[in-house]
């Protein structure tokens, strides 16, 4: 594998009330392949707003913070289908909002399903938030879990897709 050059990726778990964001790098200089904590934290969301200023406010943030932490390509969550609608509907918008910001920045987009996230991290799909919080801390040499868990996730998303790059370049660099 080449580990010669470091890549940082920005994972967003898109929510209506609380969208998190982490950023997480790898070290290439390390003897074994070692993944560095940047950054997470949780955009909070007023439920006063109404829809619209709630999806310009998660656009100017994650805007701002991917021009601050410059990250190779942003992963986000793939939509969960969910028995009622109007939430896929809403949590929608906001994953379209991301990509756009994304998009707006330059980057690239990947995609993961829950199942995969959850299975890259702690090796097993149907794990529990607490589990993620648990290995994410772990992975990422912490000293204490995430300020949310919506910051956990999206730093889980973003070591999903290092570590799904690192297994597609040893499988012959597709991409």
């Amino acid at each position: 594998m080449d580990y010669t050059a470091a890549m940082r990726v920005f994972g967003i778990d898109c929510g209506t009330e609380f969208t998190g964001y982490g950023v997480v790098e790898t070290d290439p200089d390390a003897r074994l392949p070692r993944l560095q904590y940047r950054a997470a934290g949780t955009i909070r969301l007023s439920k006063k707003e109404k829809t619209p200023q709630r999806l310009a406010q998660v656009y100017a943030e994650l805007s701002a913070l991917m021009t601050l932490h410059e990250p190779d390509t942003v992963a986000i969550e793939e939509v969960f289908f969910s028995a009622n609608a109007k939430s896929a509907l809403k949590l929608g918008q906001v994953r379209g909002v991301a990509m756009l910001a994304a998009a707006s920045c330059g980057l690239p987009v990947a995609e993961y399903a829950p199942l995969s996230i959850k299975s890259a991290v702690v090796g097993y799909g149907l794990a529990a938030k607490e589990q993620v919080q648990s290995m994410v801390t772990r992975l990422l040499e912490l000293d204490a879990s995430p300020e949310s868990p919506d910051a956990a996730d999206a730093l889980a998303i973003a070591i999903c897709h290092i570590h799904t790059a690192q297994t597609l370049e040893a499988q012959g660099g597709r991409r």
